[in-house]
């Protein structure tokens, strides 16, 4: 097509075999499209395309990636919000009949569909690395390091010491947003498969997130970075854990460790990134523990 369309925040280049994304730079920006730069998309690795109308006089034309075609977004395990999503250019509603010719251009011209095996669309390059609540995360393209920090981290996690994990140890990653509560980055590996997880400030394999540490645009492209360096080792996948196993009685803890979590909750609580409800009904959670 060799067109290109200008909404807010982003360019979108449109190629014979390809859409060229390129993000913005700027205050409104979001820090995540900051951070990716750009990003080329094969139209092999997407499945549809949709416009729909938005806020306040606005259209958004959206990419539909085919399932396990892009590390990021199987990270990100539908937990963006819609304003970070970076398949979807938003554009003025008077471009609403422009926005509509590309979208059918683009239908005529997109021809799979379904999950693929492979990454089709590239992942954030290393060497990558970001501060969590409890340490540093750094990426080097072949292991993964976690350094603890003096504040953060738990006795657990002192004990055990810093860790290093091979890239051909892991099966895959575990991202919660730090946007939510509980926001952690986990590191799986097969012997972990079907278990209950530990809780992520007990994990050596962890680290958490939250009071601005390990931010969507730090953390996020640091998971799909390590998820792709894993995909290509060809290590096969950890089955996911059921809800029933997360719900599982824990095993009673160090009463040092749930005084740490309390705190940690306590000062997410004066930050106001937990609501007073959250904060009572999760420390009576930890006490219960006990």
């Amino acid at each position: 097509m060799g067109d290109v369309l200008a909404g807010f925040h982003a360019v979108w280049e449109f190629e014979s075999d390809s859409v060229l994304i390129r993000y913005e730079r700027g205050i409104r920006t979001p820090k995540l499209f900051q951070a990716l730069g750009e990003r080329r998309v094969p139209l092999a690795a997407l499945e549809g395309v949709t416009l729909t109308r938005g806020r306040r006089g606005t259209v958004a034309l959206r990419l539909q990636p085919r399932a396990g075609a892009d590390p990021l977004m199987e990270a990100a395990a539908g937990q963006l919000p819609e304003g970070s999503d970076p398949y979807r250019l938003v554009l003025p509603a008077e471009r609403e009949t422009l926005a509509e010719y590309y979208a059918d251009e683009l239908k005529v011209l997109l021809t799979e569909s379904g999950p693929v095996d492979g990454y089709l669309i590239g992942a954030p390059e290393p060497p990558l690395q970001f501060k969590a609540y409890d340490g540093k995360a750094s990426f080097d393209g072949t292991s993964v390091r976690f350094r603890w920090s003096w504040t953060g981290a738990s006795s657990a996690k002192w004990k055990a010491g810093d860790q290093k994990f091979a890239v051909s140890e892991l099966s895959g990653v575990e991202w919660r947003s730090p946007e939510v509560f509980e926001g952690h980055l986990r590191l799986l590996r097969p012997e972990s498969a079907g278990a209950a997880p530990a809780q992520a400030d007990q994990d050596p394999a962890a680290v958490v997130f939250g009071l601005g540490y390990g931010p969507v645009h730090e953390s996020l492209p640091f998971a799909a970075a390590v998820l792709a360096a894993v995909r290509e080792c060809g290590t096969a996948p950890v089955p996911a854990v059921t809800a029933a196993a997360r719900a599982a009685d824990p095993a009673r803890r160090d009463p040092a460790d749930i005084a740490e979590r309390i705190r940690h909750l306590g000062e997410l609580h004066q930050a106001g990134l937990v609501t007073d409800e959250e904060f009572a009904a999760k420390k009576a959670e930890l006490l219960a523990e006990l």
